[in-house]
Parts: C-alpha cells; sequence; structure tokens
C-alpha cells in the first residue's frame, strides 16, 4: 500500500516541478490548479516530516527511559 502512495506522491511532485519549470523558462504564470497542488504536496511533505521527527524523538525518549515520566508510569 505505501508503494502506491509514494508513487502517486512522486508522480505528483515530478509533475508540478516539471511544470513549474516549464512555466518560468516560457516566462508564464502558473495555472492555480498546478499551484494550490504544489502547496498540498508541500504540506504533506513538512507534516510528514515533523511527524517521523517527532516519533524518532519520542522512541529516543523511550529508549533512555525518560519518556515514562511523560505518561505517568
Amino acid at each position: 500500500m505505501f508503494e502506491t502512495i509514494f508513487f502517486t506522491y512522486g508522480l505528483l511532485a515530478s509533475f508540478v516541478l516539471s511544470g513549474a519549470e516549464r512555466n518560468r523558462k516560457l516566462q508564464r504564470a502558473n495555472p492555480p490548479m498546478l499551484e494550490y497542488c504544489g502547496y498540498v504536496l508541500l504540506g504533506c511533505s513538512a507534516a510528514l516530516s515533523l511527524m517521523l521527527f517527532g516519533l524518532a524523538g519520542w522512541q529516543a525518549l523511550a529508549a533512555s527511559g525518560a519518556a515514562s515520566t511523560f505518561v505517568g508510569q
């Protein structure tokens, strides 16, 4: 299932970046849908990176034993 999600994300990112690059070379404005897709991809990337960073931090705390003080154990 993750393979399909990653493939779709990569395909959309490639489409958005190639479209934006082509419009920049032709000195045209990007269509609104292209900008919206770019912002959605940016938001998804930022949210996923924050969640993974939080997970890594939580696992580091759990490995050191400090996480037990946060959950009241």
